[in-house]
């Protein structure tokens, strides 16, 4: 009693020391920014800061098109979860932002709740005719309730400690299905490229009918359309290839992407392509921040599994991305705080009209390797966003969308390269092969959303599957191999280990390995007789045909010399209850045999 008292008094006091700690855990900043080191980090976090933020504006706009909300609503997730990261985030390079394999599966839902023919209407000719202002309007409320959910399942998941989710997401399964995401973002994307006009499909099959429905309309392929989309995808390919093979002579990469959209939005504006060829553009983009508003919470019950979906899997790339420069740069991560940033920045943003976000590979890489030491290299970023927000967002109305398309595209090139881990896990493990091939493929035949249940489904498995059937190891196994040379196996001993715990599922498979590892299989019961018996001797299956054969004789010259047996234990992490009464029966019956062994040489008058 007296020790619980202690326990309990120093779990449950709070002092200002547990405040403190508890403060600075909900908010990181204030551990470094007190302390941070002006001369050292100020200059790496401003180039780094504006390299990001020039990066982030375009793929904000392109991205938007993806979550299927107007491209403003991009540059408005571009700026407040960012602002917001910085104040609750613990990793000091990731830029958190819009990713194309989030906004895909937002849009997915937007079209999903919110289709064209919804808003159809008759045309002055009798045919039917969209309300693109009325769809576009509903399709934000539907995209802002669904981060909001997002924002509430990651920040109570976060205060629930279940940042070890992401274990249950293991690579080959994010690879393979990121890789079958870029392929969907990539399909959705050729319309554009074209200057053709197609339904958005959803769910199983969807790259199917997008592809069906483009081979369709191709004949109708604006054709300076193309033109400019081949023109920018070459270019900011050139430009990737130029940034990467001098990434060391060159003190920050060249902004390809921020580029072509000003020279495009320029030559677009000049020769009027919207009018006087029939391209596409961005459109309306109003100056200044919106008001906040309410979201809409009577569509949650439709969008909860999309939102779990989303919010683990958002959580999953940016936290992978946090560990992997924390490893670098020797620091630590929380994954718990992690969700709770997250979802922070996910659930306040909402409110100000913005869709769910996570870490972008692309603009991480930029903003590590262009000197950003901390957070403060995003805060900048953020900042560059706003401005061009508040002050010059209208300069990129007359900016054709196929630009937009061009940068999604070519920013999809490390997506695929992904391909290249087949040839890799062929050689080291078939089971994750499996699982990054199940992901890809069930990811794309039935939608991102479907894909992924099916591949965490497959991955579970594959775990039953390493731990239940499991392979018994032998002398030659359990010695390392130079002592393997000289070692002989002791007469009347064997030693048997199992490589994975003993629990329910293989509990029965453990007994019979065992038994076949003994080369015993007949079981001795007393006042038992078996008219025919099997019994297997080195390997070899035998019958006992004649009753007249003496049991003793019988007993005495099949069953198997052992008089010791280990039960190696090493690898085993746990054991059920399931399984421990395994081993306890296992025990008796072994303690069983050796009795009834002494007992028929007793009675065979061998020994008295």
């Amino acid at each position: 009693n007296i020790l619980y008292g202690i326990i309990g008094h120093r779990s449950y006091k709070c002092s200002s020391e547990k405040a403190k700690s508890v403060v600075f855990g909900f908010l990181p900043i204030l551990t470094w920014l007190p302390s941070y080191p002006l001369k050292q980090y100020l200059f790496g976090d401003i180039v780094s800061g504006i390299s990001t933020g020039v990066m982030q504006l375009p793929q904000g706009l392109a991205y938007a098109m993806l979550a299927a909300v107007p491209p403003v609503f991009g540059l408005y997730s571009s700026f407040y979860p960012v602002l917001l990261y910085t104040f609750f985030g613990t990793s000091k390079h990731i830029s958190i932002g819009t990713f194309a394999v989030i906004s895909l599966m937002i849009g997915g839902v937007a079209v999903r709740e919110a289709p064209d023919s919804m808003f159809a209407v008759n045309g002055t000719n009798a045919s039917q005719v969209v309300d693109f202002e009325a769809r576009d309007a509903r399709r934000v409320e539907v995209v802002v309730a669904l981060t909001t959910l997002v924002g509430i399942i990651q920040f109570v998941l976060g205060l629930l400690r279940f940042g070890f989710l992401a274990i249950y997401l293991t690579e080959p399964l994010v690879r393979g299905f990121t890789t079958a995401a870029a392929v969907h973002v990539s399909v959705s994307q050729i319309k554009y490229l074209l200057g053709v006009h197609t339904a958005r499909f959803n769910g199983p099959l969807s790259v199917v009918y997008s592809l069906d429905a483009v081979f369709r309309n191709i004949a109708s392929t604006n054709v300076v359309t193309l033109i400019i989309g081949l023109v920018c995808t070459v270019f900011l390919y050139f430009i990737k290839d130029l940034n990467e093979r001098f990434k060391k002579k060159l003190p920050i990469p060249i902004p390809g992407e921020i580029i072509v959209v000003i020279v495009s939005t320029g030559i677009s504006y000049g020769m009027v392509m919207s009018e006087n060829y029939g391209v596409e553009v961005v459109g309306n983009i109003p100056t200044g921040l919106l008001p906040p508003k309410i979201p809409d919470f009577s569509v949650f019950p439709n969008l909860f599994p999309d939102a779990f979906a989303i919010a683990v899997v958002g959580f999953s790339i940016a936290i992978s991305l946090a560990k992997t420069f924390a490893l670098k740069h020797g620091y630590s991560v929380d994954g718990n705080q992690e969700l709770i940033a997250l979802g922070l920045c996910n659930f306040v943003s909402s409110f100000f009209h913005t869709f769910a976000v996570t870490a972008s590979m692309s603009r991480s890489l930029v903003q590590e390797s262009t000197g950003g030491h901390t957070e403060i290299a995003g805060l900048l970023a953020s900042l560059l966003v706003l401005l061009v927000v508040v002050a010059i967002g209208f300069v990129f109305q007359p900016l054709p969308t196929t630009v937009l398309a061009a940068i999604i595209m070519v920013n999809l090139l490390g997506m695929f390269r992904q391909m290249k881990d087949i040839p890799a896990l062929w050689r080291t493990s078939k089971i994750e092969l499996a699982i990054w091939l199940v992901s890809f493929f069930a990811s794309v035949l039935l939608g991102l959303d479907y894909g992924l249940v099916v591949a965490m489904g497959f991955a579970i498995l594959t775990v039953i599957y390493r731990t239940q059937f499991f392979r018994p190891q032998s002398l030659s196994s359990y010695l390392p191999f130079v002592l393997f040379l000289k070692a002989e196996e002791c007469s009347g001993i064997k030693i048997f280990q199992s490589n994975t715990s003993i629990y329910f599922a293989n509990s029965d498979l453990y007994v019979s390995a065992l038994k076949a590892k003994l080369g015993v299989t007949r079981e001795v019961v007393p006042g038992v007789k078996k008219q025919k018996d099997h019994v297997y001797t080195n390997g070899q299956m035998t019958e006992n045909h004649a009753e007249s054969e003496s049991e003793d004789d019988f007993f005495l010259q099949r069953l198997t010399p052992i008089h010791t047996i280990v039960l190696d234990f090493t690898p085993v992490n746990f054991i059920d209850s399931v399984g421990a009464k395994t081993i306890k029966s296992v025990s008796q019956h072994l303690l069983f045999l050796k009795k009834a062994l002494k007992d028929r040489i007793v009675k065979s008058g061998l020994i008295h």
